[in-house]
């Protein structure tokens, strides 16, 4: 079995772009990957095309990775088109990596794409609302109030992703068993925002403070606007390969130590990030006090505070002290979300994996510049989608190495 390196990584700017579609965003990441890696299209033996929404917003479907690539000069290589909700550029990773570690091809290519803005916003809400099990729907309303209006004021917004409904459930339980504060929940945002306002490719790059987060329109009480990551649009690529051919290319070390992907099941304990996180540092043979630097999947502040219990960098319940202690923070001994996370880089649902995975190669090589983590060598990226009774239905763990 081949060992797996990253050889190049590349993404776009995440944002909101009227004139953008998703083969220009392709496009554009797809060729600073390449180059990044030193490499032409025709070099590529195998690409996995990821994206969750265009189907439900574009109408097209089946090859929409063929559709978007047609341009780059990859169309004759072998391209498999991926979905899984908000893990879909996370799982082409692992498709990817799979297919290098079996040494089926030399050179992958993992693409994830979204254009998830669209003139009427309805249709976006209704695409991320697709991905829970619409048939099972009417018990997860029963389990999970997804109209909770109990605490909201008059400023609630009128439109909003039901997942928030179901971050605002999860997030009153965990309050209820812990010493968090919805105080924490603004300080993870005022956090990954003073990340984002570091990193040019960040969709929201302007800092805010604690009382702009707790007074931002309730979605869903307790999370707040300010709390829940945006809706955009966005692009990254990543070329993998075997070790052998990472040294031919003179490429800078960046080893996938592993890449996890479980599913979800209908009981949320243990969760599927707890399970993928347990095979993830197996498959590495590292543990959470190895890891310097994590790429969580913050779609609601609540989620990285609690994703902090469930990779072990803390016990249960102790993740808002951890918040607290500075831990997580540039400067701190596990720095989370130096991208500006979900809530400020922006979540183009198809495409937030690979943009993790972007932004810790680079973090493992020393180029992030003003939000590098310095002497970063071990990181890792959790990405997660969908629904499946109160578990998420799909959860990659990845960690990197130098």
């Amino acid at each position: 079995m081949a060992e797996v390196q990253i050889a190049g990584a590349a993404m776009t700017r995440f944002g909101k772009f009227a004139t953008s579609t998703i083969r220009s965003l392709s496009e554009e990441a797809v060729a600073a990957a390449l180059a990044d890696a030193g490499i032409a299209a025709r070099d590529v033996d195998a690409v996995f095309f990821g994206n969750a929404a265009a189907g439900l917003l574009t109408g097209q479907e089946m090859i929409r990775g063929q559709v978007a690539l047609r341009n780059t000069g990859l169309l004759g290589v072998p391209i498999a088109n991926v979905e899984n909700a908000c893990a879909t550029a996370a799982t082409a990773f692992h498709l990817a990596v799979t297919a290098v570690h079996s040494e089926v091809v030399d050179i992958a290519l993992a693409v994830g794409a979204e254009k998830l803005t669209h003139v009427d916003k309805r249709r976006s809400f209704a695409a991320l609302s697709a991905a829970v099990d619409l048939f099972a729907f009417s018990e997860l309303s029963r389990t999970v109030p997804v109209t909770q209006e109990s605490a909201a004021p008059i400023r609630r917004p009128k439109l909003h992703s039901v997942f928030m409904d179901v971050y605002a459930a999860t997030t009153r339980a965990y309050l209820a068993r812990s010493d968090a504060k919805p105080r924490d929940f603004a300080e993870v945002a005022v956090k990954n925002h003073r990340h984002a306002a570091l990193n040019p490719k960040a969709q929201s790059r302007e800092r805010v403070t604690v009382e702009q987060v707790l007074g931002s329109p309730v979605v869903a009480a307790p999370l707040t606007m300010l709390m829940c990551s945006p809706i955009g649009d966005g692009a990254a690529a990543i070329v993998v390969c075997s070790a052998r051919r990472a040294k031919a290319l003179g490429a800078a070390r960046v080893r996938v130590r592993a890449c996890a992907l479980v599913s979800g099941t209908t009981s949320a304990v243990p969760g599927s990030r707890v399970r993928a996180a347990a095979h993830a540092y197996e498959q590495a043979g590292v543990g959470p006090s190895d890891i310097d630097v994590l790429e969580l999947h913050d779609a609601a502040a609540p989620a990285e505070l609690i994703g902090y219990e469930h990779l072990g960098l803390c016990g249960q319940g102790e993740g808002a002290a951890l918040l607290r202690s500075g831990a997580t923070r540039l400067g701190g001994a596990h720095v989370v979300n130096p991208s500006g996370g979900l809530l400020a880089k922006g979540h183009p649902i198809g495409a937030t994996g690979c943009g993790q995975l972007v932004e810790l190669a680079d973090q493992l090589r020393g180029r992030c510049g003003p939000r590098q983590v310095p002497g970063a060598r071990v990181a890792l990226a959790e990405n997660g989608g969908g629904l499946i009774g109160e578990d998420a239905a799909a959860t990659v763990v990845t960690v990197l190495s130098t």
